[in-house]
């Protein structure tokens, strides 16, 4: 089992490569320049790699990039061995990173409650209070109350 310095090591080392790789050795049109590498795992035994990668454009791009990641596999895991000198190749498993999406829904969300916020600053600028302004009893409003009844 190896150390955790060693796996974060060799997820930058597989990162850099496989960036660098799909920048400049690979010569597929699916896989343009729109393609980013954002991070990369790799076990604790340092079999597998897991890389992540979002695609910029539409659907059509990211399906055609991720089968495009899948045909080029092989190509980077050899690049990967070639860089790394470990006496085992991680195997590479690509997936579409998520935080872009969940980065717009939470954008969607904080958008829909600004919305509302100024709903309810619009609908309480002209409000008065349902009662007195100071609705707190006062030392002399007791014996008022008492001597009118």
């Amino acid at each position: 089992m190896a150390d955790n310095a060693r796996a974060k090591k060799l997820a930058d080392l597989i990162r850099e490569v496989v960036a660098e790789k799909l920048q400049r050795g690979i010569k597929d049109p699916r896989l343009g320049t729109h393609v980013t590498i954002t991070d990369t795992r790799v076990t604790g035994d340092l079999r597998e790699a897991t890389v992540f990668y979002t695609v910029y454009g539409d659907d059509e791009d990211r399906a055609s990039a991720a089968a495009g990641l899948e045909s080029a596999k092989g190509i980077l895991r050899s690049a990967v061995g070639r860089a790394a000198g470990t006496k085992f190749t991680p195997t590479l498993a690509f997936v579409a990173d998520a935080l872009p999406e969940n980065a717009r829904t939470i954008e969607d969300l904080l958008d829909k409650a600004r919305a509302s916020d100024a709903k309810v600053r619009e609908a309480s600028s002209g409000a008065r209070y349902a009662g007195e302004a100071d609705p707190y009893r006062k030392p002399g409003d007791e014996d008022e109350g008492e001597a009118s009844e």
